[in-house]
């Protein structure tokens, strides 16, 4: 086999005559029973989660009441995506999402890394769907006063995490009562936790508890999970519009004063975690062989999920930032902190039921999505034939949906909330980016049969060159400081916690004895804790700065410089090379300007996040060529017709 057979494509006429010999095939057929309003509940109960419940919270009070502009970012650049799923979703309406859409764009190789992509965003967001429906049931029991041990309910990298913090900030001085109660959580938890020699037994059991019990519902069949989804979404809208109409009452303009607190890049720190908020709306698309008319109602379905879900997000920050000032709300549940600060518990009670609900929602969604990816790879020989075995009763992917329950469940158990989340975000900004590409690949291909959506074309050849131009104005002119700092790789100072939670016992007795001999403003005299002194002289940026370039350790625990500030800059380095090249693309093919636009938004979301998820997704994409080609390239079904 040559390498040209690595970019093997199948066509859209292949596909479409494969969907109609499944279609006479009842035991390879799936059941039709969506139309477009249950693809907008299905988008909505993807799209309505963690967004409106938690990084609603984190988001604003970096951003402040601007924090609206940054949904609507988001909302624009989910939509060019959702325009070239919707074009895709049209022409090749089969289940498969954009790994059969890469399959017709570039071919094999790609469809395989780009649906290896899929299997971990799925599977990951569902992993963080359920860590986070974990936190907010376990807390809504202990409101109803019933307590779990800690350890049963916080999974095994955070207790350990957060165990080695607590106990270096003590260390530092800090009392246990004034440590944070994410660390007191998991310090409690690590310390409990019943012990096999060295190893501690924690594990998130509740979330176990919720993806064998989501797992089983999808098992039964798509009717059922539509019916609880729509469910489940009836009951969720209700209560975020109860939010809105009784949290009106309480906004105070004057929180609204100032708007913008911390400027653009205040605004623009929360991109990956608010990005995250519309994650769901291209798990849609992986039910189009379930849909009555896929080719008109897959579009329709895309497009009202994200316009709903964008009014109630901007309507909820209004209010939010309204009702309290933004520096209050970087909390974990901020709908119902408000109200809970405001003295109205009853409705704290509601929203804690409603984010169980929510949540619940959520991981339905994906955990449908994510056998029908793997059932699409077993159709074409990419993974073993078991994989797109179909139930004869409950016409679901049933051998993938087991295996999606264990996938999801025992990492469930002991991997860190954070880190799943950016490894999510991750690998569905990476599933866009191709998507898009995709619809301008083929945008000029005259063989290509067309559904019935097809984006609007505007020619992209001299506005994004003029696009390019103002951003580089903008940043040389009003953001020349921060531009400078990045091109010159110039230092940049730890944090307070930074700083403490790296210092051995030795090196924080060096720091204590300095700082209370050197102690302008006797702070040493009120505390012995570290980390607050450090925070105190922290309020004045150039006493601080010069506070930590006398403190008596190695200057690479004061400051992140050289390699190790410039490895966090690859990804952005990674983009503007590549905005360079769709530049140049753009004039010389005249692209269409609204998937370009959801390449260009798509490529910096992902370029803002650590370089550390762009390693974890490396990895992952060279297992899955291992993977490839020890078993899909020679089991592929292009290739048997080949021999």
């Amino acid at each position: 086999m040559g390498f040209s057979n690595l970019f093997r494509k199948k066509t859209v006429q292949d596909i479409l005559r494969q969907v109609e010999k499944n279609e006479t095939d009842g035991h390879s057929s799936l059941g039709k029973h969506l139309t477009a309003r249950d693809l907008t509940a299905f988008g909505i109960a993807a799209i309505v989660g963690a967004g409106i419940f938690s990084t609603i919270g984190k988001a604003s009070a970096d951003g402040g009441p601007a924090v609206i502009f940054l949904f609507l970012f988001t909302a624009l650049a989910c939509s060019f995506a959702a325009f070239a799923y919707a074009e895709f979703a049209s022409m090749v309406p089969v289940s498969g999402s954009a790994y059969t859409y890469s399959y017709v764009a570039f071919g094999e190789i790609i469809a395989w890394i780009i649906g290896w992509a899929l299997i971990m965003e799925y599977a990951i967001g569902n992993i963080t769907v359920a860590i986070s429906w974990s936190d907010y049931f376990t807390g809504l029991l202990e409101s109803g006063g019933l307590h779990l041990p800690q350890w049963i309910q916080m999974d095994y990298l955070t207790a350990s995490n957060g165990f080695a913090d607590a106990t270096a900030l003590m260390q530092g001085g800090k009392s246990f009562e004034d440590l944070g109660a994410g660390l007191k959580t998991a310090y409690t938890a690590w310390t409990t936790a019943p012990t096999i020699g060295s190893f501690h037994f924690v594990a998130d059991l509740p979330a176990l508890f919720i993806i064998i019990l989501i797992t089983a519902l999808v098992y039964r069949g798509m009717k059922e999970s539509r019916n609880a989804s729509n469910l489940m979404v009836v009951v969720k809208l209700c209560i975020i519009l109860l939010v809105i109409a009784v949290g009106v009452f309480y906004v105070d303009t004057t929180n609204w004063d100032p708007f913008a607190p911390n400027g653009v890049s205040g605004v623009l720190k929360g991109v990956s975690a608010v990005f995250f908020a519309y994650i769901g709306f291209d798990a849609i698309s992986t039910t189009a062989e379930e849909c009555k008319n896929p080719q008109r109602d897959l579009p329709k379905g895309m497009m009202w999920a994200i316009i709903i879900c964008t009014i109630l997000y901007i309507a909820i920050a209004l209010v939010l930032t309204g009702m309290v000032h933004y520096s209050d709300l970087n909390v974990g549940d901020p709908l119902a902190f408000v109200f809970d600060k405001l003295d109205l518990k009853w409705m704290s009670g509601i929203i804690a039921v409603s984010a169980v609900v929510a949540m619940a929602s959520v991981l339905l969604v994906f955990q449908m999505g994510q056998p029908r990816i793997w059932m699409s790879m077993s159709r074409d020989g990419l993974l073993p034939k078991k994989f797109s075995k179909v139930h004869p009763r409950f016409k679901t992917p049933s051998f993938a949906t087991i295996v999606t329950g264990f996938v999801v469940a025992v990492p469930a158990l002991f991997l860190n909330l954070t880190m799943v989340t950016d490894l999510c975000s991750i690998g569905t900004l990476f599933a866009f980016v191709l998507v898009c590409a995709g619809v301008l690949v083929l945008q000029n291909k005259p063989n290509i049969p067309r559904g019935k959506f097809k984006t609007p074309y505007i020619n992209s050849k001299y506005i994004v060159p003029v696009l390019l131009i103002a951003g580089l104005v903008f940043s040389f002119t009003y953001n020349e400081k921060a531009t400078m700092a990045f091109l010159n790789n110039e230092k940049q100072i730890n944090t307070p916690e930074a700083i403490v939670t790296s210092l051995d016992k030795e090196q924080t007795e060096n720091v204590f004895t300095y700082l209370k001999a050197n102690d302008a403003r006797s702070i040493t005299s009120e505390t012995s804790d570290l980390e607050k002194i450090l925070n105190a002289y922290s309020e004045n940026e150039t006493e601080y700065i010069d506070l930590v370039e006398a403190l008596p350790i190695d200057n690479d625990l004061k400051y992140e410089t050289g390699f190790a500030l410039f490895k966090h800059k690859i990804p952005m380095y990674i983009f503007l090379i590549v905005l360079l090249g769709l530049t140049v693309w753009s004039w010389r093919q005249n692209l269409s300007l609204i998937p370009l636009l959801g390449l260009v938004c798509c490529l910096y979301m992902m370029a803002e996040l650590s370089v550390w998820n762009w390693i974890y997704f490396s990895i992952w994409l060279l297992l899955g060529l291992v993977i490839y080609f020890g078993f899909s390239r020679k089991n592929s079904k292009l290739n048997v017709q080949n021999i």
